[in-house]
């Protein structure tokens, strides 16, 4: 025993030794280290304590007290916007000011609280009433159901299911079950044992029962009878083969049936078979979960709601999507037993259903909703005959007079005499039906028609089209000076009647009637309403936008009543008169420009673009006296004016007028001497030939315009001409140093180099003019090949960025000659010679060819085109 005595026992634990540590165990403390626990009901150790401090309890609640009411001032509990979370002098004494104070607050308080209450309480009952009127409770969604619980009897309440599953167990968890057939030789084998018997055995009768004569039989406890066997007439067994036979028969004829069509033949196509079965597969693409669940979830708002008929609608348009259209039907017609008042399950069903059956559904469906429009107008699509289509729409007015859709569905079946008797009726049944009183009035002859919108504005005050309709009939027949009365008086009127006048609206019926061919109707509008919302400062800005829109929308007459109300309210702005002669020029006749233009110089006699167009238009039309005339009106008006001495030349030189021509120039030089006007006269004795005379104008205006480029270039092409090459070589030169950023005339020197073979020099020329122009890409572009690709569309926002460049449109014409056909060529040529360009280096080169000072805009176009290269 003593081998197996511990040495530890018995000995004094070491230093700092704690019991259980090293498998983490925690020291404790007793009650004996801390005293006796005390019950708060417990008196305290002083005998003369004050009432409520007497307890344990009353000493350690005024503690906890007084631990709540110090103040936390530490620097975590302090906010800068609200200071302390506590009170500051929560410690300090209330004496009778503060109270008095308090007080004080607290009326303030309860008066503006008193002040707020009414409306307070209004708006919270309001916002109350909104809310439960977008979140109703549960009860108050099935209110209208639990009121109608007082309907239900005893034997109906007894009679609802319990809440859950009432499915058996079998049908929760189905299995499938393993059938197998059976072959005929048992059931002939278990045959031959059915006999008839005619005596009942003793063990039968032993219990009071009858012994079934198969084995495995059960004894009936009750008394019974004798039971036959089973057997066949006459022979007392089964012939399962006379069955097998008769069952082939009936197969047979089953099939024949489907096979055979109308005509008597067969309507199966075995090669197609297989086609008419992928026919049949149904195509909504869905998964067939999401279709039972679809079904599940339909079939239990059905049986929830079955007064509800979108659930009718939607479970049968689920069964027609997945191809089961018999399924769809039935499950209409059931719907519209259950919702026999609903017109969409109505006409639901008749969409479902084939011709025949369709039009049964209908006729149905009007004698549950006798006042159903729908149903009627769906009732007359479904005929096909005209005569029923109308008496099906008759007996729909029959029902339902007030019907505007019922009277125009019948109205389009007659014949225009017939159409107005009924639209005489029609009226009559809906007299506030614009369309019916616009309809009327166009069948009935010029003065029922009077009669009818007369009759019409009496039933509708408040419509604009009434009036715009009796302006376009007095137009029609002639009577224009009406129209602008008619049209005050509709403004008018409807003002009256409270209606507001929208300019946009007024304007799109004026273009439908400018389309409809009223002009003076649609000019009419124009001039009551442009004017209607628009600010002073805002008119010709807005007056120019609305002009261009009834362009783009081809409203020219439109258009043309804003130009003339705009040239009324500003008869001297030239920017309004030039907007109206350009569309008169691009959509107008010669006539009408020529007119305008009268008017325009008339009132804007400086301006002179008005005047050279005026010139211009007398000029192409063949009259030349007209348009000296006209010029002559302008050189009083603007007697040193640049570009009417220039037009007058012109005039003059297109004619072949040269010596009125070179007066002209003369009598220029000597009161408005220009730099243009010199060059015109240089050039004007260059293409005569007179070349000592053009150097000497050259030379004459170089002395007082040596700072023009085109003088320094004509006197190089001369001398060029002349095959003076250091002439020209010097004259280029000159001209560089003193138009040191002209492209042209270092290309002309350049070429001159290269023309005389000098190669290097004229490299050298343009490497020193791209340093003095280093931004013109003219300069750097001089050696490309020029390869444009670009397709139409390119082309036509080149020529409408920039019209006035020539290489765009000798391109544009290149490129149809490549790719396009006749009419776009002549149309690309058409527009170049409205354009009249007359910038561009190729452009230039060839129109400022001594060769071809006569030629038209149309002939250069197609001179430049041949000498571009074929880079198509």
């Amino acid at each position: 025993m003593n081998k197996k005595k511990k040495p530890f026992l018995g000995m004094p634990a070491p230093l700092g030794y704690v019991p259980g540590l090293g498998r983490g165990a925690t020291g404790f403390t007793t009650r004996s280290d801390i005293g006796p626990a005390r019950d708060a009901n417990d008196p305290v150790d002083d005998r003369h304590a004050p009432p409520g401090k007497r307890t344990v309890g009353d000493q350690m609640k005024k503690s906890q007290a007084a631990d709540d009411d110090d103040e936390d001032l530490n620097d975590t509990n302090y906010d800068e916007f609200n200071g302390y979370a506590g009170s500051l002098f929560s410690s300090g004494p209330y004496e009778k000011d503060d109270e008095e104070a308090d007080a004080i607050y607290a009326a303030l308080d309860k008066r503006m609280d008193e002040r707020r209450k009414e409306r307070r309480e209004q708006r919270e009952k309001e916002e109350i009433e909104k809310y439960r009127m977008e979140r109703p409770k549960i009860q108050q969604q099935f209110s209208d159901l639990k009121r109608k619980l007082a309907e239900v009897t005893e034997e109906e309440w007894l009679s609802i299911p319990e809440v859950g599953d009432a499915r058996n167990k079998r049908q929760r968890n189905p299995r499938y079950e393993k059938l197998t057939p059976v072959p005929d030789s048992f059931f002939a084998k278990h045959l031959q044992t059915g006999e008839n018997h005619t005596s009942v055995d003793p063990r039968q009768t032993q219990f009071g029962g009858l012994n079934t004569p198969y084995p495995g039989g059960l004894n009936t406890p009750y008394p019974g009878g004798m039971t036959p066997g089973l057997m066949t007439p006459g022979t007392g067994e089964l012939d399962m083969r006379k069955i097998g036979q008769a069952r082939n028969t009936l197969m047979d004829m089953r099939l024949s049936q489907v096979s055979d069509s109308v005509s008597g033949q067969t309507v199966v196509d075995p090669k197609g078979y297989l086609t008419d079965l992928n026919s049949m597969i149904p195509t909504h693409g869905g998964d067939i979960n999401d279709i039972k669940k679809a079904r599940l979830l339909l079939k239990s708002v059905r049986e929830t709601n079955p007064h509800h008929p979108p659930a009718w609608i939607a479970s049968a348009r689920l069964e027609e999507v997945t191809g089961k259209l018999q399924v769809a039907r039935n499950l209409i017609m059931k719907g519209t037993e259950m919702c026999p008042k609903s017109e969409d399950v109505w006409l639901e069903a008749a969409r479902l259903q084939p011709g025949d059956t369709a039009k049964a559904v209908v006729a149905q469906a009007v004698r549950h909703l006798p006042q159903s429009v729908r149903i009627y107008i769906r009732a007359a699509e479904l005929e096909t005959d005209i005569r029923a289509k109308k008496r099906v729409l008759r007996k729909a007015l029959e029902h339902v007079p007030n019907s505007v859709r019922l009277w125009k569905a019948a109205v389009e079946l007659e014949e225009p005499e017939d159409a107005r008797i009924m639209l005489s009726r029609a009226v009559e049944c809906c007299p506030t039906s614009v369309e019916l009183w616009l309809a009327l009035a166009r069948l009935e002859t010029y003065e029922n028609a009077r009669k009818v919108l007369n009759k019409a504005r009496e039933n509708i005050p408040t419509d604009r089209h009434i009036w715009i309709t009796a302006a376009k009939l007095e137009e029609a027949n002639g009577n224009t000076q009406m129209v602008e009365k008619i049209i005050d008086r509709a403004i008018t009127s409807l003002r009256a009647n409270g209606v507001e006048i929208n300019r946009e609206q007024w304007i799109q019926d004026a273009e439908e009637c400018d389309k409809a061919g009223s002009v003076a109707t649609c000019q009419a509008v124009m001039r009551a309403v442009i004017g209607i919302g628009i600010e002073e400062e805002d008119r010709k800005h807005t007056w120019m936008e609305d002009a261009d829109s009834c362009v783009a929308h081809s409203a020219l007459e439109c258009a043309r009543a804003i130009y003339a109300y705009a040239l009324q309210v500003f008869p001297s702005k030239k920017s309004v008169w030039l907007r109206a002669a350009y569309f008169e020029k691009n959509h107008g006749t010669r006539e009408s420009l020529e007119a305008l233009l009268q008017r325009a110089v008339a009132h804007c006699p400086k301006a002179e673009v008005l005047w050279l167009m005026g010139a211009k238009s007398k000029w192409l039309a063949g009259d030349v006296p007209a348009a000296r005339s006209i010029l002559a009106l302008a050189f009083q008006a603007n007697p040193n004016s640049e570009e009417i001495w220039l037009a007058a030349v012109k005039l003059e030189s297109e004619n072949n007028e040269y010596e009125r021509a070179r007066r002209l120039l003369a009598k220029a030089r000597s009161s408005a001497p220009t730099a243009r006007v010199f060059m015109k006269s240089v050039k004007l004795e260059w293409v005569l030939g007179n070349i000592a005379a053009a150097q000497e104008l050259c030379e004459e205006a170089l002395k007082h315009y040596e700072d023009f480029p085109k003088l320094w270039m004509m006197k190089g092409q001369v001398e060029e001409q002349e095959e003076l090459v250091d002439k020209a070589r010097e004259a280029y030169s000159q001209g560089l140093k003193k138009c040191p950023h002209s492209t042209p005339l270092w290309l002309l020197l350049s070429r001159l180099e290269e023309k005389v073979g000098q190669l290097t020099r004229a490299r050298a020329i343009l490497e020193k003019s791209r340093l003095k122009n280093p931004k013109n890409p003219g300069l750097w572009l001089f050696w490309s090949e020029r390869k444009i690709t670009k397709a139409r569309e390119w082309f036509h926002r080149t020529v409408k960025i920039d019209s006035d460049l020539g290489d765009a449109w000798a391109f544009f014409y290149k490129f149809e000659l490549q790719h396009g056909t006749e009419e776009q060529r002549e149309e690309v040529k058409r527009r170049c010679e409205n354009a009249e360009p007359r910038h561009g280096e190729l452009w230039c080169a060839t129109s400022k060819d001594i060769a071809n000072w006569q030629r038209k805009i149309g002939e250069i176009l197609v001179l430049v085109a041949a000498r571009i290269k074929n880079t198509f």
